[in-house]
């Protein structure tokens, strides 16, 4: 049976040449970089070398811009924790926006519990924030804004370097979510005009288990986790040689192939777009059509459960899901998708395929071989569909 990865947005395999960085620190130098001897030397010596690489590759001014964490999420908690502690004598609104990833939206969510004000902006039908609705959410009270770079469900790509501009005007803390993105498509700090970035190496063929923040320098920001002096006092624990190792060599490796890669992934998605739009009926491509990350491709199919359809498509060797990895196992519908106004029954019925730099036409092809007769007989199934298949009242589909 064929195995055909689909759901590079959940993770990525670690690439070879990433893997081959690696090793060494798993093995002969193993030793504790803050160790004053020569064996912590070297690693220390390494990391900083590394903390040089992403500082580099997302145009930070100073390599001390970048906190290495355990990951994407931490460096979210982080960010937002981090910010709301050290500001809270200039205010106390936080405002982000309705389709967040859940390590920015709970965190935001359990800052609210804490005393803080936050203010969720609203996206329109294709899942893009008005900075209009931003700068007028804006008060007195503001230290920080969060908005992500691009939503990991649709893929739509948001107007960052717009809202950074005017909230740097008005001199207001800005955080993006860029996990997304970083390694997937240009991502610079200065043209951004953020003061807070947060990445993950598993995104970009790294390893799991290591990321970082970028905090412009000036920047205030109370630790998450204390213990140590690590991370410039800003985050406590013994690093991760080898997983920052990996993480540098990552995305050293995804900028220099970003182009090309950004270029066939582009193509392959508008292949399978094309094919799903014009193969199938009551589906609805969820997030913009052209502003939307090289990779992700997302449908909501009426009449169906997403859930049925992700089983079955497994059961022909394809991996996929529909929605964040982070709620697979929810029974809710995507908050996204309903912040996008698509109804509970339509957004149960959504399918998230992301294509990495391993995806291939003869993959796509196939997965567009079996899709029809899993919907048709997923579809055969419903007694909706077998009735009058009424559209739903508020988010009618359109091919």
């Amino acid at each position: 049976m064929k195995r055909i990865y689909l759901d590079h947005a959940a993770t990525t395999p670690v690439d070879p040449r990433v893997l081959e960085a690696i090793l060494p620190y798993l093995g002969e130098h193993f030793a504790n970089p803050s160790s004053i001897h020569s064996f912590g030397r070297e690693n220390r010596k390494v990391i900083k070398d590394a903390r040089a690489v992403i500082a580099g590759e997302i145009g930070a001014a100073e390599p001390s811009e970048i906190i290495f964490t355990g990951s994407g999420s931490e460096s979210d908690n982080m960010a937002l924790r981090g910010i709301a502690a050290a500001y809270r004598n200039r205010g106390n609104q936080i405002i982000t926006s309705a389709i967040e990833h859940h390590a920015v939206y709970d965190t935001c969510k359990a800052l609210e519990k804490e005393g803080f004000e936050l203010t969720i902006v609203p996206v329109n039908r294709e899942g893009i924030v008005n900075p209009d609705d931003l700068i007028n959410a804006l008060t007195n009270r503001t230290i920080l804004v969060s908005i992500m770079h691009a939503n990991n469900e649709v893929g739509t790509i948001q107007p960052i370097a717009t809202i950074g501009k005017l909230l740097r005007e008005r001199n207001i803390l800005f955080h993006t979510d860029a996990v997304q993105t970083v390694g997937s498509i240009p991502v610079n700090v200065k043209e951004l005009s953020v003061d807070l970035l947060s990445m993950s190496a598993h995104k970009f063929y790294g390893p799991k288990g290591v990321g970082a923040l970028y905090v412009r320098k000036g920047v205030k920001l109370v630790p998450l986790i204390y213990g140590g002096g690590q991370e410039h006092n800003r985050r406590a624990g013994t690093e991760n040689v080898a997983g920052i190792v990996g993480m540098a060599k990552a995305l050293s490796l995804a900028n220099s192939e970003l182009e090309q890669n950004m270029t066939r992934i582009s193509a392959l998605r508008d292949y399978l777009i094309d094919n799903l739009l014009s193969g199938f009926e009551h589906v609805r491509l969820n997030g913009d059509r052209n502003r939307r990350l090289p990779g992700n491709v997302n449908f909501s199919f009426e009449f169906l459960e997403g859930e049925s359809l992700l089983l079955n498509l497994d059961l022909k060797g394809i991996a996929a899901s529909s929605g964040s990895a982070c709620t697979s196992g929810s029974l809710e519908p995507s908050h996204v998708l309903l912040a996008m106004g698509i109804c509970h029954e339509i957004a149960h019925g959504s399918l998230r395929l992301t294509l990495g730099k391993s995806t291939t036409k003869e993959e796509i092809d196939y997965l567009l071989e079996v899709l029809p007769e899993i919907v048709t007989k997923l579809r055969a199934m419903s007694p909706i569909y077998n009735s009058e298949r009424k559209e739903c009242s508020t988010c009618t589909l359109t091919r």
